[in-house]
């Protein structure tokens, strides 16, 4: 999230007038297990809290995973819960979580079938794609490469999903999710899955960096980060000071 959602905005800099700050609060985790994730989640309302003491103008939630293993249709659940806790501090921003972003995101280019890559160990990428399957989207293929290290996540190559995308089932697919995490890297991926496969490519942080700018009712695009920022699907045309 810290590298590629500010990749994004930076990039957009170079084409539009808004300029951003990004700040971060972390929540811990070392092992990407459930357990670990659980005990994740539950410190986001500190970091809401903390982000808020900023006057930030929105949130985003970066871990997918950490949403989607505490139960179906969850996202909802924390957006409405962080959202107060920013307002009870008296700096209330929306909170936009990763796994509603993938699933929103999808919705939006009208996917209903999908090939995703994640990093996550087999048992988690099933929760995903239970997670996603119970949001009406099918998930044709799924790749696990099965890394239990956050950090071991966040240090792979970001050009290697443009070659684990090969491998997919990709028949009567409408669109790939290169990455299913924000700790994976796959921005500079992005573009070239679409060109070599020829079909919508999207990723948990660019779908984040999507709903985020939405919520900022500023234009939703960034170049060269995949089909849903690619200016088709621009909402918004209002301008502000964001931070």
């Amino acid at each position: 999230m810290e590298s590629e959602v500010s990749a994004m905005l930076r990039a957009r800099e170079a084409l539009a007038p808004e300029r951003f700050s990004f700040h971060s609060s972390r929540m811990r985790m070392k092992q990407v297990n459930t357990e670990e994730l659980a005990r994740m989640d539950s410190d986001s309302d500190r970091c809401a809290l903390e982000l808020s003491d900023a006057h930030v103008d929105v949130l985003g939630y970066a871990c997918l995973v950490a949403i989607m293993s505490m139960g179906k249709g969850y996202h909802r659940v924390s957006e409405e819960r962080l959202l107060r806790r920013t307002r009870e501090n008296g700096a209330e921003a929306p909170v936009i979580t990763s796994a509603g972003s993938l699933i929103n995101g999808l919705n939006l280019i009208k996917a209903k079938k999908v090939a995703i890559i994640t990093p996550y160990m087999k048992p988690l990428t099933k929760v995903v794609v239970d997670y996603i399957e119970n949001e009406g989207i099918e998930v044709v293929d799924a790749i696990a490469l099965e890394i239990p290290d956050n950090i071991e996540v966040g240090r792979r190559d970001p050009n290697a999903p443009a070659e684990l995308a090969k491998k997919l089932n990709l028949a009567n697919v409408d669109a790939i999710v290169a990455s299913a995490c924000v700790q994976m890297p796959s921005l500079t991926s992005i573009s070239t899955i679409e060109r070599e496969l020829n079909l919508p490519t999207v990723t948990a942080a660019s779908c984040t960096t999507y709903f985020m700018l939405r919520s900022l009712g500023l234009k939703e695009f960034a170049p060269d980060a995949g089909a849903l920022l690619n200016g088709d699907y621009i909402s918004n045309t209002s301008h502000q000071s964001v931070k």
